[in-house]
C-alpha cells in the first residue's frame, strides 16, 4: 500500500514539473512575488543577524556587573525623555566618583571625560580627527582593556596632571608601523605628549567601522588642564563603577543611586536626574529596537508572499480551466477526488517551492556580496532557510487549495465535454 501511494507521488510530482516546463513564462512570472519575499526574509535575516551579534558582543564589553553614571543615555531616550529637557540635568563631576569610590560595596570606579575630535602627530605622519578621553588609573581594569605594547597610566601620573598617552589601534597603526611606539613624543593637537602604552583592538559596533579603535586616552586631570573643567559649559563626566566580588550589582546599584540622589538634593517624589546604566539594560534597549526591526521585516515580506500567493491562485486557476479534459479523462479512468485535489496542490506547492529556494540563494547572495564589498557583518543560520522553504511552500498550498478543490469537484461527464 505504501508503495503505491509512493508511486502515485512520484507520478504527481513528474506531472508537476512536465506542467511548469510546458509553461516557463507563466510559471515564472508566477514565483515573482514569492521569490521577492524569500529574497527579503533571507537577505534582510542574514544582516540584521549579523548586526545583532556582533552588537551584542559589543554590549557584553561593558561587563555583566559594571554600573554606568550617565547625566543622560539610552535609557531616557526611550522612555520617552527630549533632549531639551536631559541637557538641564546636573552635570557628573569627579567628586560624584570619589564619593561613589568611598561606598563598602564598590570595589573599582573609573572616571570618563571626552572632547571633540583631535588629530595625533608623529613627525610627518597624522591621524584623522580621533577622540581624547580622559580617565583615571582604573581605566583598564574597568573597561576590561588589554593593554598590546607598554603600561597604563599610574595614579602619580593622574595626581601630577602628567602629558602621557595611550593609544588606540587607529593611532598607533596610522603613525607606528612597525615601530615601537613605547617613548615616543606625539602631538595631540597642539601639545606633545610621551606615548606610555597601547590598547588592544576593540569589538566595533555591529560589527561596522564605528570608530571603536579611534581613540587615545590620557589622564583625566590633564584633560581637565587642556579641555576645560568638568562641569563648565556643560561639560558632564561618565562614572564607570565595578562592585566588590562579595556584592550583588543590584545592591551596589541601589547605594550609587541612594547616594547621587543624596548628592542632587533631588526629593522622594522625584525621578532621578541621572541615569544608571547596566549590561541588561543596554541588551533590554536593544531587544526592543530589533523586534520592532524583525517585525517590520516580517510585515514587508509578508505583502510580497501575499502577491505572490495571489498570482498563483490565479494561474492555478487558469491552470484547472485549461486542463478540465484531462480531468475528466482521469476522473473517468478511476482518479479519485482526493488525488486530483494532491495534484494541484503539489504543483502550487512544488511551484513556490522552487521560488522559495531562488529567493534563498538571492537572499544569500546578497548578504555575502555586501559582506565581501563592506565587511558588513552577516549570518546565515540553517533555520532561516528552512523559513524561507516553509513559508514558499506554505503560499503555494494556501494560494493553490481553492483552485485545487475546484478541480477535484468537476463532475466527469460534464469535464469530458469541455471545449
Amino acid at each position: 500500500m505504501a508503495g503505491v501511494r509512493a508511486g502515485l507521488l512520484g507520478e504527481i510530482v513528474g506531472m508537476s514539473v512536465d506542467t511548469l516546463r510546458t509553461n516557463k513564462m507563466r510559471s515564472a512570472l508566477t514565483v515573482l512575488g514569492v521569490v521577492i519575499g524569500i529574497t527579503s526574509i533571507v537577505g534582510m535575516t542574514s544582516l540584521i543577524r549579523g548586526f545583532d551579534q556582533t552588537l551584542r558582543d559589543s554590549i557584553r564589553e561593558l561587563g555583566p556587573s559594571t554600573i554606568y553614571v550617565q547625566k543622560m543615555g539610552a535609557l531616557s531616550f526611550t522612555a520617552g525623555k527630549t533632549f531639551q529637557e536631559l541637557i538641564k540635568r546636573p552635570n557628573l563631576l569627579p567628586s560624584d566618583a570619589r564619593a561613589i569610590a568611598e561606598l563598602p560595596s564598590v570595589a573599582l570606579v573609573d572616571l570618563w571625560l571626552t572632547s571633540g575630535g583631535s588629530r595625533v602627530y608623529y613627525g610627518n605622519q597624522r591621524t584623522k580627527q580621533i577622540g581624547v578621553l580622559g580617565v583615571t588609573e582604573n581605566f583598564a581594569a574597568v573597561g576590561f582593556m588589554k593593554l598590546e605594547h607598554g603600561r597604563f597610566i599610574v595614579p602619580a601620573e593622574v595626581q601630577n596632571r602628567r602629558q602621557v598617552v595611550v593609544l588606540g589601534q587607529t593611532p598607533y597603526e596610522s603613525l607606528f608601523q612597525n615601530v615601537d611606539p613605547i617613548g615616543k613624543k606625539v602631538r595631540v593637537g597642539t601639545r606633545e605628549y610621551t606615548v606610555i602604552g597601547v590598547v588592544g583592538k576593540r569589538p566595533n559596533m555591529g560589527g561596522l567601522a564605528s570608530g571603536a579603535d579611534d581613540f587615545v586616552v590620557i589622564p583625566y586631570t590633564t584633560h581637565e588642564k587642556f579641555y576645560g573643567r568638568v562641569g563648565l559649559f556643560n561639560r558632564s563626566a561618565m562614572i564607570a563603577v565595578v562592585p566588590r566580588e562579595d556584592v550583588r550589582r543590584d545592591a551596589a546599584m541601589s547605594e550609587v543611586e541612594e547616594l547621587m540622589r543624596i548628592r542632587h538634593n533631588v526629593r522622594l517624589d522625584e525621578p532621578n536626574d541621572f541615569d544608571l546604566l547596566t549590561q541588561d539594560a543596554m541588551m533590554k534597549v536593544w531587544d526592543q529596537f530589533s523586534q520592532a526591526t524583525f517585525l517590520a521585516l516580517v510585515v514587508i515580506s509578508s505583502i510580497a508572499l501575499m502577491v505572490g500567493g495571489i498570482g498563483v491562485m490565479a494561474i492555478m486557476m487558469i491552470s484547472v480551466t485549461e486542463r478540465t479534459r484531462e480531468i475528466g479523462v482521469r476522473k473517468a479512468l478511476g482518479a479519485r477526488r482526493r488525488e486530483i485535489l494532491w495534484q494541484f496542490l503539489i504543483e502550487a506547492a512544488f511551484l513556490t517551492s522552487f521560488g522559495g529556494i531562488l529567493g534563498i540563494l538571492f537572499g544569500s547572495g546578497i548578504g555575502l556580496t555586501i559582506h565581501w564589498i563592506s565587511e558588513f557583518p552577516i549570518s546565515l543560520p540553517w533555520w532561516s532557510f528552512a523559513i524561507g522553504i516553509g513559508f514558499s511552500a506554505g503560499v503555494g498550498i494556501f494560494f493553490g487549495l481553492f483552485p485545487a478543490i475546484k478541480a477535484s469537484r468537476l463532475d466527469p461527464i460534464e469535464a469530458l465535454r469541455y471545449e
